[in-house]
C-alpha cells in the first residue's frame, strides 16, 4: 500500500497473526536451520533432533508473535496519521544506525559467543533435549536481534534482503573469527543507515 512519505506499506502487517508467524517461521527454518545442523546431529544420535528443533523453532514462533504484535500496532499508526507515516524513512535510517551499532558492541560479541558455544549436552533425556532447544532458540534470537532488525526494516518480503540476512546469519554462525564479520555487517548496516537518512533529511525539511 502506498503511503505518504513515497514508500510502501507491507499489508503482512494487517493481515492475521497466525499468518504472519507462520510465515516467520517459514522464514527462520530457512535461515536459521544451516547453523542448527551441528547441535541436531548431536541428538539425532539418540532420536531427539526433532525434539529439540520444535524446541528451538518454538522460541522463534514467540519471537515472530511479538515482532507481529509490534509491528501491527505501528502499521495501525501509520495508517491512522499521515504525519506518522511521512517520519517512517527517517524512522528506518536511524533504525538502521541502531542495529549496525548492535552489531559492532562488546553485547553482541558476548551473545555470538555464547551462541556459537552451545553444542549439545552429553546428557540423552527427552528433557535436556527440550530444554537445551529452547536455551539455544533463547540466545539465538538475541543474537540475532541487529540482524532481525534489518529484515524487518529491508522488507521481509524482499528476496535480496532476506538472503543477505541468511547469509550474515550463517557467516556468524559457521565462519572463523566471527566477532570481526559481526562488526562488519554492522559497519555495512550502519552506512546503510547514514546513506536512508542522506537521501530523506533534505526532502523532509522542505516538506516542513
Amino acid at each position: 500500500m502506498a503511503m505518504p512519505g513515497g514508500w510502501t506499506l507491507a499489508m503482512v502487517w494487517t493481515g492475521s497473526a497466525g499468518r504472519f508467524v507462520a510465515m516467520w517461521l517459514v522464514m527462520m527454518v530457512a535461515m536459521m536451520l544451516p547453523p542448527l545442523l551441528p547441535m541436531l546431529a548431536h541428538f539425532a544420535r539418540n532420536g531427539l533432533a526433532a525434539l529439540a528443533g520444535v524446541a528451538y523453532f518454538s522460541v522463534w514462533g514467540l519471537f515472530g508473535a511479538a515482532v507481529y504484535a509490534l509491528g501491527s500496532a505501528i502499521a495501525r499508526a501509520e495508517l491512522e496519521w499521515p504525519a506518522v507515516a511521512r517520519l517512517v524513512p527517517l524512522a528506518t535510517g536511524a533504525a538502521l544506525l541502531v542495529a549496525g551499532a548492535v552489531q559492532l558492541s562488546t553485547w553482541k560479541a558476548r551473545q555470538l559467543a555464547v551462541c556459537r558455544a552451545c553444542g549439545a549436552p552429553a546428557s540423552p533425556a527427552a528433557a535436556t533435549a527440550l530444554m537445551h532447544g529452547v536455551r539455544f532458540g533463547v540466545n539465538c534470537s538475541l543474537c540475532c536481534l541487529g540482524l532481525m532488525a534489518v529484515l524487518l526494516l529491508g522488507g521481509m518480503m524482499n528476496i535480496a534482503v532476506v538472503a543477505a540476512v541468511a547469509v550474515a546469519v550463517a557467516l556468524e554462525r559457521l565462519a572463523p573469527r566471527p566477532a570481526l564479520l559481526a562488526r562488519a555487517i554492522g559497519a555495512v548496516v550502519m552506512a546503510l543507515g547514514v546513506v536512508a537518512l542522506a537521501r530523506e533529511l533534505p526532502a523532509h525539511m522542505l516538506h516542513y
